[in-house]
C-alpha cells in the first residue's frame, strides 16, 4: 500500500503542534507515524493536553520512538494512569523505518514531531518530519524570505 502524500494526511482534530520545529530545522519530507498509547494518554490527547515542544523521534533496535513527548496524567485517572514523559512506540513500515534509519545516520539528519492529531477514523497520529538543522544565517534568511512573502501576498491584495 502506498503511502499517502503528505498533503493528504487527514488532520481532524490537531491536539499539540510543535511550531518551533519549522523555523529551527528545514523539514525535508514528512511522515505520518501511529502511535502506542495507554488508555488514559487517549483520553488525556482528546482533552487537548499534550506537548512535543522539547521532543525527538529516535530509532533504537529497528523500531521508532517518540523520545520526552509530555502528555499530562488524566484528571480522572486512578492508580492505573500513565507515566508523563514515558518513551511511546511509533508505529510505521519496516521500509519506512528503513529509510529514515539511512537518512539519519548517513545524511545526518534529524527526526522531528510535527504534530499530535486524530485522523478521521479516531486513531492517534504523530506527523514526523526528517529534517536538517538550521544555522542561525539560514533562520534569518528564512525569516526574510517569509516577510517578503507576506508584504508581497499583501501588495498583490491591496492591488487588486
Amino acid at each position: 500500500m502506498a503511502r499517502p502524500k503528505p498533503e493528504t494526511f487527514d488532520k481532524q482534530k490537531t491536539v499539540a503542534e510543535n511550531r518551533r520545529a519549522r523555523f529551527d530545522y528545514a523539514v525535508e519530507d514528512k511522515f505520518e507515524a501511529g502511535l502506542t498509547l495507554q488508555g488514559t494518554e487517549v483520553k488525556s490527547l482528546r482533552a487537548g493536553e499534550a506537548s512535543i515542544a522539547e521532543s525527538y523521534a529516535e530509532i533504537r533496535d529497528g523500531q521508532a520512538w517518540l523520545i520526552n513527548a509530555n502528555i499530562p496524567e488524566f484528571s480522572h485517572g486512578n492508580r492505573f494512569n500513565h507515566e508523563p514523559r514515558r518513551p511511546r512506540k511509533l508505529l510505521l513500515h519496516r521500509r519506512e523505518i528503513e529509510r529514515l534509519v539511512g537518512a539519519v545516520e548517513r545524511k545526518g539528519m534529524t527526526l522531528v514531531p510535527l504534530s499530535i492529531y486524530f485522523n478521521s477514523t479516531g486513531r492517534a497520529k504523530v506527523e514526523i518530519g526528517l529534517a536538517k538543522g538550521r544555522k542561525a544565517q539560514d533562520k534569518r534568511e528564512y525569516v526574510k524570505d517569509r516577510d517578503w512573502k507576506r508584504d508581497k501576498a499583501r501588495i498583490l491584495r491591496d492591488r487588486g
